[in-house]
């Protein structure tokens, strides 16, 4: 779930990853799919989640990302083509360490996937399906100039997505990126909040949040709340091994 830095607060909404679980279908929204996604460790393993953080239009939250690096937690960051254009600094970071963040696609211009034209949480969306296509492949195009390196994951700005737009975007050999806690509510959660959701993150979580807006509480959460993670001894790994529950 995501929404850019001055959309409204939203309510309700690597290593060696041996086996997937059997994973239910998307969740139903108003006609809607919200897809799941989870991974799970081997048995007798320690918990084991995955990380996962949008980068919506906004900036770039230092606080979670100072806790990423120096407890060496991979990530995997949705980034927009929006936001790698606003954040230099902050791209050249992430790109700098590709031991600890992955950078996988968010979209060119933060539409969500979904057809007609009634907004999602105050966000246009794409419309039409050949929109949804040009979203997911300009915001691949934006990552492959950056980085070298063409993108496998997508994750469409709301994490919401008409029935019609999954099939098309994995027809492009895309995956598509759902989660399994959404840990922030569109970073409109109070910190404490959103720490004790992590906290409480089970083994096989795939954990989602924003790491786009730093002067929200909700990012002082994510960063306590993943701290409290790797003090616990969880296992943090990445989605190379996992696969989107689409159906």
């Amino acid at each position: 779930m995501c929404q850019s830095c001055a959309s409204l607060s939203r309510r309700g909404f690597c290593g060696g990853v041996a086996l997937l679980p059997a994973l239910p279908g998307p969740r139903r929204r108003n006609g809607l799919l919200e897809p799941a996604l989870r991974v799970t460790s081997t048995p007798g393993a320690a918990r084991t989640v995955a990380v996962t953080l949008d980068c919506c239009p906004g900036r770039f939250d230092w606080r979670i990302a100072n806790v990423l690096e120096a407890r060496n937690i991979p990530a995997t960051i949705f980034v927009t083509e929006i936001w790698m254009g606003w954040n230099p600094g902050p791209l050249a970071f992430l790109k700098s360490r590709p031991d600890i963040f992955t950078l996988e696609n968010h979209g060119a211009k933060h539409l969500p996937p979904v057809l007609g034209s009634a907004p999602i949480y105050g966000l246009p969306v794409a419309g039409t399906l050949e929109a949804i296509r040009a979203e997911v492949l300009d915001g691949a195009a934006a990552i492959t100039r950056a980085t070298g390196r063409q993108p496998v994951w997508y994750r469409g700005a709301a994490g919401l997505y008409s029935p019609e737009a999954i099939p098309a975007i994995e027809a492009l050999g895309v995956r598509v990126a759902g989660y399994s806690l959404n840990s922030d509510e569109g970073a409109s959660l109070p910190a404490a909040s959103v720490a004790k959701r992590i906290e409480a993150a089970r083994d096989g979580e795939v954990i989602e949040g924003h790491i786009n807006q730093p002067h929200r509480e909700s990012g002082a959460g994510i960063a306590a709340g993943l701290a409290a993670l790797h003090d616990a001894g969880v296992r943090f790994t990445g989605l190379s091994q996992t696969a989107p529950a689409t159906a």
